[in-house]
């Protein structure tokens, strides 16, 4: 019994650790799984703890089943749109790019470390796959506000392609232990059951998750417990039966998270915070299984491979990978970059010990050194990375919490907050729809309602009761600041219009080059033609010496375009399709008189404020009231 109660306080305390550990990676800015990491290496058997953990089966199991769960909530927060924006360029890096980082780090095992070539291919597959876990953490927890185009490609990459990782470190596995003598046809019908399995089980496991969900009566606390239930039985269904288990935890996870679940928010929150626990503990374990003593002797060779892997293997294989992609340099070197090798490589490390290899010892050290390299190299710069190529997009401000109810009669609503900002349309005199009054009004600490309040300011907390539908709708109301900072002047341009405007009327109102065949284009119509119906937020198109700048969009509709009148350097990593013009003199010509335009504007503007100044004066003056 007593031995017992210590197992759990020592797990507990390492939990507990770890968690309050993290506060200092927001602080100095490290990498949170290296923090989570270095706490399992400090309790393992060369560290302070003296924990003598070589279980190398059971570490296997629970990491198997962490991967499985942080993987279904990965799926589960991903749209839908996200795929529309990145598929192929996403799954090619999954799969093609995957092969590639093998073949090529591979080369380099073989001459560093002296290994035969399906031993140094081995060393390849084992570190080709970046870790979902610790992509996502970095993009989402870290608060790197990316273009939608390259977040979405980073984070379908890294939920998609362990399974190709998992396919060839298993196929080269039995390989070496059958001495190379497996049908290479049999390698082939494992590839397509692993991953067409995968598919399949996964597209059936999220019908089925949403049937029950959806159809079955329980109580409310049981719900995030059947969805849990069900992922894993898909991920153990799915591996029984010849198929990609993670594949087809993901894909389910991908199906379920985009249909219309019974309390998906709190299925969300629930999953969100069991990821949590599944990181923490996979890194931890998978620390206090290293053995840091018998490192020194390999971190010279580790350290040539992290090298090729980082600076080689990764960018070469995403440059090939992206190359038809219509990516900016920019934008494919911040994607070359984020491939972060975490606990997934670290798992598959156990696998050659698992079937008896001679090296799997040196291959678990070596695995286990590049994520460490990787985590302290790639992991501490990808944001101040991101901001040195201007890939940070200003964020829009949104609700700070949101709560689905449950109303008789299957009535689909929401509590929504906000948190008012000093420009939002609502403070500047907006004047609010019936829908979109408060409930409720926190100010100052004091509750009040709607009614108490005659107008709302910066700084108050407001809740209101709304259909999902409407919540980007209040965004703009309650969340979205009018007025931009200078970064984001500079990212969304000087003048905000319409989309709904035609290409003819803007060129006649700013003396802009004009191509015929445009002229009767909304400027929603010219962004579609020249992004082929991929536009997103902070596309640019050159006119003259302006620029038109996607500015808002909702569900894939451009609403707003931004103007930038006298752009300097444009942005980098942006892409940015000039409209032809017919040779520099024309050019000079347009940009004159782009500028001409622009100071008549100024000051017209000018003169209509001194106008209203004049009429209020003499307003104040008919009334009586205060001259000064």
């Amino acid at each position: 019994m007593e031995l017992i109660n210590l197992i759990i306080l020592v797990a507990v305390a390492l939990l507990l650790v770890s968690i309050f550990t993290s506060l200092i990676s927001f602080r100095i800015g490290a990498p949170l799984l290296l923090i989570f990491l270095g706490v399992g290496l400090a309790a393992g058997e060369d560290g302070i703890g003296g924990i003598d953990f070589d279980n190398t089966p059971a570490a296997f199991l629970i990491g198997s089943v962490a991967l499985a769960i942080i993987l279904f909530e990965s799926g589960f927060d991903t749209r839908f749109s996200s795929y529309k924006a990145a598929a192929w360029p996403a799954l090619t890096l999954a799969t093609v790019g995957v092969v590639a980082t093998m073949g090529l780090v591979g080369v380099a095992a073989r001459f560093s470390l002296d290994l035969p070539w399906l031993e140094a291919m081995l060393v390849g597959a084992i570190v080709s796959s970046t870790d979902a876990a610790a992509v996502f953490f970095l993009l989402r927890v870290g608060g790197i506000t990316l273009r939608d185009r390259v977040r979405s490609t980073l984070e379908i990459e890294s939920g998609t392609n362990d399974p190709m990782s998992i396919f060839l470190t298993i196929a080269l596995v039995e390989l070496i232990a059958a001495g190379g003598t497996d049908s290479p046809w049999h390698l082939v019908l494992m590839f397509v059951g692993q991953i067409g399995g995968g598919v399949l089980f996964g597209l059936l496991g999220g019908w089925l998750l949403i049937m029950v969900i959806n159809r079955i009566r329980l109580e409310q606390g049981l719900y995030p417990v059947v969805s849990l239930s069900l992922a894993l039985f898909i991920f153990a269904v799915a591996g029984t039966l010849g198929g990609s288990g993670f594949l087809a935890v993901y894909v389910a996870g991908l199906i379920a998270g985009n249909a219309k679940l019974r309390g998906a928010q709190s299925l969300r929150r629930f999953h969100n915070g069991l990821t949590w626990l599944s990181q923490i503990v996979m890194f931890v374990m998978l620390g206090l299984l290293a053995t840091p003593s018998q490192f020194p002797g390999l971190l010279v060779p580790a350290a040539l491979l992290a090298l090729v892997l980082i600076l080689v293997a990764r960018p070469l294989a995403v440059w090939l990978c992206l190359a038809p992609f219509r990516f900016t340099a920019n934008e494919t070197t911040f994607i070359a970059w984020v491939g972060l090798r975490g606990a997934v490589s670290i798992l598959l490390a156990i696998v050659p010990t698992l079937f008896g290899l001679p090296d799997g010892q040196l291959y678990f050290n070596i695995a286990f050194l590049i994520v460490l390299m990787s985590l302290l190299v790639q992991g501490w710069t990808i944001r101040p990375l991101a901001h040195w190529l201007k890939l940070i997009v200003p964020p829009r401000i949104g609700p700070v919490d949101r709560v689905e109810l449950e109303l008789p009669g299957q009535a689909d609503y929401e509590l929504v907050a906000y948190t008012i900002r000093e420009h939002s349309p609502v403070v500047t005199g907006h004047r609010l729809p019936r829908w979109a009054r408060p409930s409720l009004i926190i100010r100052d600490g004091q509750v009040q309602t709607i009614h108490s309040v005659r107008h709302l300011q910066a700084g108050d907390l407001v809740y209101l009761f709304t259909a999902p539908s409407r919540v980007a709708l209040l965004d703009r109301l309650f969340g979205e600041t009018r007025e931009l900072a200078e970064d984001d002047r500079q990212f969304f341009g000087d003048l905000s219009l319409k989309a709904d405007i035609t290409v003819g009327a803007l060129a006649e109102l700013y003396g802009l080059p004009l191509s015929v065949r445009n002229a009767k284009l909304t400027l929603s119509d010219l962004f579609r033609q020249e992004f082929r119906d991929t536009v997103e937020v902070g596309d640019r198109l050159r006119m003259g010496s302006v620029e038109l700048i996607a500015r808002d969009m909702d569900e894939g509709k451009l609403l707003t375009v931004g103007l930038a009148l006298e752009p300097a350097t444009p942005p980098a990593g942006l892409r940015i399709p000039v409209i032809p013009r017919p040779g520099d003199l024309l050019h000079a010509l347009d940009a004159a008189r782009s500028r001409f335009y622009f100071r008549l504007w100024q000051r017209r503007e000018r003169r209509q404020a001194r106008r209203a100044e004049r009429r209020a004066r003499r307003e104040l003056k008919r009334s009586g009231g205060d001259r000064t």
